[in-house]
């Protein structure tokens, strides 16, 4: 895995935990949740620099809270991506076209 993503405001070597996007069409500012990756044009901030975050005068700033359930699998998508599993067993072919495949697909009785 990968380091954790640092805030970008200058100085700072704290661990990101939100991202800022700037909406210069509709002047607003966008706090969210950290985002996935890092985007170019999007700035990643720490805890504290999230709570001192101020926009331009006259812009307003939209701060989206984390869902803390969504963070984790629910049960319909462990079901679809077992579903998906399935499924690709069903179609992929048994016999190796050459290479040595990365997963097998084992039939049972069941």
């Amino acid at each position: 895995m990968g380091e954790a993503r640092r805030c970008t405001r200058s100085g700072c070597s704290q661990r990101a935990v939100a991202t800022l996007t700037y909406v210069y069409a509709d002047q607003t500012a966008v706090l969210g949740p950290l985002a996935t990756y890092a985007e170019p044009h999007t700035y990643d901030l720490c805890g504290d620099h999230t709570q001192r975050m101020s926009a331009p005068q006259g812009w307003n700033v939209l701060r989206l809270a984390p869902d803390p359930a969504a963070a984790e699998p629910t049960h319909d998508d462990l079901l679809a991506l077992a579903d998906a599993v399935r499924e690709a067993g069903r179609t992929a072919p048994l016999v190796p076209t050459g290479e040595r495949p990365m997963l097998r697909v084992v039939r049972g009785d069941g």
